[in-house]
């Protein structure tokens, strides 16, 4: 067998989890591709993955084989990819997954300078809070914040999304605005059913204190949750992406400012480097330069 077929293999068996899903994606039987890393450790003379009936995990050994051989392989793609795709324009459809608070004046300029460079792409974007499997449903890439991306797929750090506690004006004249983290036990919150906010912290100079939201209202949907919390429900805790340019015009007011919450890192998340279409990839290239280039942690209306 081809070691650098097997070395191939083996990456994708890593990256997908499993033998069956990695033979899928590679359009090769689960038999073949387990015979291919099993000759991969015979030349090896190493046993790079423990096997077990529902679960794959590496050994020492194989993790540096992983680290190591997922360079080479990434110089051999890259090398690959600029010699036989220099003259292919981008184009196509786009399928992007997308937390629903994407949907923000500064992600459609980006969406709109985007397709003013390259026409050719027809950018398909579904905005969702909940997390899907990419290569099952079908999507080119995802935009993802995380503290921490999920290790089998490959991830692209674009820019900071910090979290911030808001109100409306009218809601904090009539409940009181909070001077201590002790004080948001005694308010009702609007909080994103897909942010776990039990183990959150508040932190300030270098103190942390656990940050407790008693609910009024549980969404999915950004968007509701903003609209509930302009309606004076409660206190919300929402990405700066939707509250920022709102709470530059006054139309929201941050509590207890002086207190940090959760801050996530927006990932452009796809599924294998190998083959990379210019369409993903110059899509990640832009976002990358318009959210770098702002001067901005978040692309909200503002200037």
């Amino acid at each position: 067998m081809d070691q650098l077929t097997s070395m191939q293999v083996f990456r994708q068996v890593v990256d997908s989890g499993s033998f069956a899903l990695a033979a899928q994606r590679l359009d090769i039987s689960a038999s073949m591709a387990s015979k291919h890393v099993a000759q991969l450790e015979k030349r090896l003379g190493a046993r790079l993955l423990n096997r077990s009936s529902r679960h794959l995990s590496l050994t020492e050994a194989g993790q540096r084989w992983y680290a190591q051989s997922s360079q080479a392989l990434e110089m051999l793609d890259a090398a690959a990819q600029e010699i036989g795709q220099h003259h292919q324009a981008p184009r196509g459809q786009l399928k992007i997954s997308a937390p629903v608070w994407c949907a923000t004046p500064r992600m459609a300029q980006i969406l709109a300078s985007y397709r003013a460079r390259y026409p050719e792409v027809l950018v398909d974007i579904h905005l969702d809070n909940h997390k899907i499997d990419l290569a099952t449903a079908g999507y080119d890439m995802a935009l993802r914040a995380a503290t921490e991306p999920a290790p089998h797929l490959i991830a692209r750090p674009l820019c900071e999304v910090p979290f911030y506690l808001v109100a409306a004006p009218a809601y904090l004249q009539r409940a009181g605005h909070p001077q201590q983290p002790a004080d948001l036990m005694r308010h009702a919150a609007v909080v994103p059913s897909y942010v776990a906010t039990g183990p959150l912290q508040l932190s300030q100079g270098g103190r942390s204190v656990p940050l407790h939201l008693p609910p009024a209202l549980l969404s999915d949907d950004s968007n509701l949750s903003l609209h509930a919390v302009r309606a004076g429900m409660g206190i919300g805790f929402l990405p700066g992406w939707l509250v920022d340019a709102e709470v530059a015009q006054g139309q929201l007011v941050r509590v207890l400012p002086q207190w940090s919450a959760l801050t996530v890192t927006l990932y452009a998340i796809y599924t294998s480097r190998r083959y990379l279409a210019p369409k993903v990839r110059s899509f990640i290239d832009w976002l990358s330069q318009e959210l770098a280039g702002s001067g901005e942690s978040s692309p909200t209306g503002k200037g």
